[in-house]
């Protein structure tokens, strides 16, 4: 429909290839997400509660209401929706509850991460840290994938002997090895307004 017309499949009397009743296009079915939701509530409170208005020639009538609202809970569905993979989620930078996903993989890097995870909160960088001692590598990078946090940041023994850290996007199969200083670049330099 060129008009932009739309109603939801359970109330609608329309199915696909009807003829819009404002435009008369052909009605089309797709994938939408409620994210808000409008409650005509008429006068039913507005009478009880004494709320009229005057109108031009001096008349009292009830005020007509109506509820609108955004549920947050649906605006996280609606992300999650939209932005994940086979993975799991893949939280746009803007909204993510965390910028960087930070996993210590134990041994000699636990000191080392330990003192990174100090540094990003220091330097204003939402991160959450993994430091489980009981998980696995496969089963923290699994955890990661699923919940999707922009950046992913690896200190292990591998990436200490080559003076870095291993960093990846979610979004992305490739992975670097970079040092401390040019994480802090990187990170400074993705953060969007």
């Amino acid at each position: 429909v060129s008009c932009g017309f739309a109603q939801n499949k359970e109330i609608s009397s329309l199915k696909e290839g009807d003829k819009c009743p404002k435009c008369e296009g052909e009605v089309r079915s797709a994938k939408a997400i409620e994210v808000g939701n409008i409650f005509p509530l008429g006068t039913k409170y507005s009478k009880p509660m004494g709320l009229f208005y005057s109108d031009k020639k001096g008349n009292k009538n009830p005020v007509v209401m109506g509820s609108y609202g955004i549920g947050v809970s649906r605006l996280v569905g609606t992300i999650v929706e939209v932005h994940h993979d086979e993975r799991g989620i893949v939280w746009p930078e803007r909204v993510a509850p965390f910028r960087v996903h930070l996993l210590g993989l134990g041994g000699k890097a636990k000191k080392f991460s330990e003192k990174l995870y100090k540094t990003l909160l220091a330097k204003d960088i939402e991160v959450l840290y993994d430091d489980r001692e009981e998980k696995t590598a496969g089963e923290k990078f699994a955890d990661a994938d699923l919940i999707g946090l922009p950046w992913r940041v690896v200190v292990s023994e591998k990436t200490l002997e080559k003076k870095g850290v291993e960093i990846k996007r979610r979004e992305s199969a490739e992975s670097e090895i970079i040092s401390s200083p040019s994480l802090f670049k990187r990170l400074a330099a993705g953060r969007q307004p």
